[in-house]
């Protein structure tokens, strides 16, 4: 008999145990839901807050104000001096790597080392080809007001042979430590692509560009535009006929 009650009170703790563990279990959910509402509290909070739209950049493929010259009218000078010369422009264009980004980076300290993007700003095309392409283009027409000439860039067609490859490395294309001129350095050589007693003839430039009408984004993209435009004058001085 006494076997039997104390099974029984067993059986009634056991029952009144398996009662009572369900009271205590919520603890860690109400734990976790007082986190989820603080990051719900905190979401709201950043959603009330100003976050900069995306700006979209892209360098044009000509300034404003630039002069542009038709084909027509650069076809009598070109025929007054002869046959236009031939000019490859070899590729890659070396160019440091952080131009490989979209981000459009600006100095954080006075030393320049440490950097950071500049909110908001993103390029639509990577400077590593936009910059060649552009290049390209601007010694075209350069050659053009020149008198005649053209550059061309591999796969060249069936039959042409250029004159003179020209080879580019850019080695800093960046927004001076002052925040206020876009810095552009660069080296290049013209070469006989058949060789010769010369050999390459090297050439190097820097000079700086500064936005017009402020600092914002739309201003360093034309910042960087008409340094493309710069170098393509240094160069075009430099690849007269040797």
């Amino acid at each position: 008999m006494d076997e039997t009650r104390a099974r029984a009170s067993m059986h009634r703790l056991r029952l009144r145990m398996a009662w009572f563990a369900p009271a205590r279990a919520p603890r860690p959910d109400r734990r976790r839901a007082w986190t989820c509402v603080a990051a719900s509290l905190a979401l709201a909070a950043c959603a009330g807050a100003s976050v900069p739209a995306t700006v979209w950049l892209r360098l044009p493929s000509t300034l404003p104000g630039a002069e542009v010259m038709s084909a027509a009218a650069a076809t009598p000078a070109a025929a007054a001096v002869g046959r236009p010369e031939v000019w490859q422009l070899m590729q890659p264009v070396s160019m440091p790597a952080h131009l490989d980004s979209d981000r459009v980076f600006v100095p954080r300290t006075a030393a320049g080392a440490w950097v950071q993007p500049l909110a908001g700003a993103r390029w639509i095309e990577p400077l590593r080809d936009a910059v060649p392409r552009l290049l390209r283009e601007d010694l075209v027409a350069r050659l053009q007001r020149a008198g005649g000439g053209t550059v061309w860039t591999a796969p060249l067609p069936p039959g042409l042979a250029p004159a003179r490859q020209l080879r580019v490395e850019i080695t800093a294309m960046e927004v001076a430590t002052d925040g206020r001129t876009l810095v552009t350095r660069a080296r290049w050589s013209v070469a006989d692509p058949a060789g010769g007693v010369r050999g390459p003839v090297q050439h190097e430039a820097g000079f700086t560009t500064a936005p017009v009408g402020g600092a914002d984004p739309e201003a360093w993209a034309g910042a960087h535009r008409q340094a493309v435009r710069s170098l393509a004058e240094h160069i075009a001085a430099t690849m007269a006929p040797p």
